[in-house]
């Protein structure tokens, strides 16, 4: 059974990440003016900081960053709830979950659709073919990832009601020690895990996003900063998408200086990048309709415990 979480379940899940990274951070950051980047080991705010462009992009404003690294997604944005972040970048369920748990969230950007980079996986000896014969079966995922909404669309073109699976909600990392051990008979996750499950256990793909889910990465900041540092926030953005058209030109070198960072292989990262788009773009009426379709979608379920709206989410028009 899924536990419904609450604005007091994630505010105390929140309580310990605030705590280890703002403990005498608020008071300090009234006077030397910091801005607070949370990351995830792959993408390209983790590039962002290895080249340490952004600190030279905000010197002439002012502004020092400080950066704080998550496993994922919802970990990052409930530091985010926490008040210890002011800018990270996610999937599209975190901020989903975090808005219906109160986090005064706002989209500040998106990169375009990569359905090719996050899939339903089996073993590669696995008795499983289609996405029915997931009924009755466990999955392995992170709680509130984008592959969250992978599993609940995959299932719901399968005819095979949510309820109908069982769900261990588990990192990357322990997720694939569960795969590997056969604890669990299948894994949603995302690149550059889903490329090294696939290169180095021969994982098969039931299927990936393609037809069943766009699989945006979404950039995100708090009201309170968007509104009292925006040229920060635009900053930040346009580092992004510098880095991003450097990806896009020099995917070889962009592998080679993830791989020492994460941990895996060049080639399975050159995998891993040609299924990204690595773009930034603000937010189009287009997106945050598909969006509002993932939040319905959690709430019909059960899966957040309020209707939301993306509207109040997003980033005023600049004048």
């Amino acid at each position: 059974m899924t536990t419904r979480p609450t604005r007091r379940s994630f505010a105390l899940l929140a309580v310990g990440i605030a705590g280890s990274l703002v403990l005498a951070g608020a008071p300090a950051r009234a006077q030397e003016k910091v801005v607070r980047i949370g990351y995830q080991k792959y993408g390209t705010l983790i590039l962002l900081k290895n080249k340490g462009l952004l600190e030279a992009r905000l010197k002439p404003l002012g502004y020092q960053v400080k950066w704080a690294e998550f496993p994922a997604g919802p970990q990052l944005l409930e530091a985010v709830n926490a008040g210890a972040v002011d800018f990270g970048n996610t999937g599209e369920a975190p901020p989903i979950f975090a808005q219906a748990a109160g986090a005064p969230l706002v989209y500040v950007g998106y990169e375009p659709a990569a359905p090719q980079g996050e899939a339903i996986l089996v073993p590669k000896d696995s008795p499983l073919k289609t996405l029915a014969d997931l009924k009755g079966r466990t999955i392995a995922l992170n709680k509130g990832s984008n592959v969250h909404y992978l599993l609940v669309k995959a299932l719901e073109q399968a005819g095979v009601p949510y309820s109908d699976v069982k769900t261990a909600f588990l990192t990357p990392a322990d997720a694939r020690a569960a795969f590997e051990r056969g604890s669990v008979d299948a894994w949603a996750i995302w690149d550059p895990f889903q490329a090294a499950a696939e290169k180095t256990l021969a994982a098969r793909q039931l299927t990936d996003g393609t037809g069943i889910v766009a699989n945006y990465q979404f950039y995100l900041s708090t009201r309170s900063f968007v509104d009292q540092a925006p040229q920060v926030v635009d900053a930040v953005l346009a580092g992004v998408a510098e880095i991003g058209a450097w990806v896009k030109a020099n995917p070889k070198a962009a592998a080679a200086e993830f791989s020492p960072l994460i941990g895996i292989p060049e080639p399975i990262l050159e995998v891993a990048l040609a299924r990204q788009q690595y773009d930034v773009k603000p937010i189009t009426p287009e997106v945050a309709v598909a969006q509002q379709k993932v939040a319905d979608a959690f709430h019909a379920l059960g899966l957040i415990p309020r209707p939301i709206r993306i509207a109040d989410a997003l980033r005023a028009p600049k004048s």
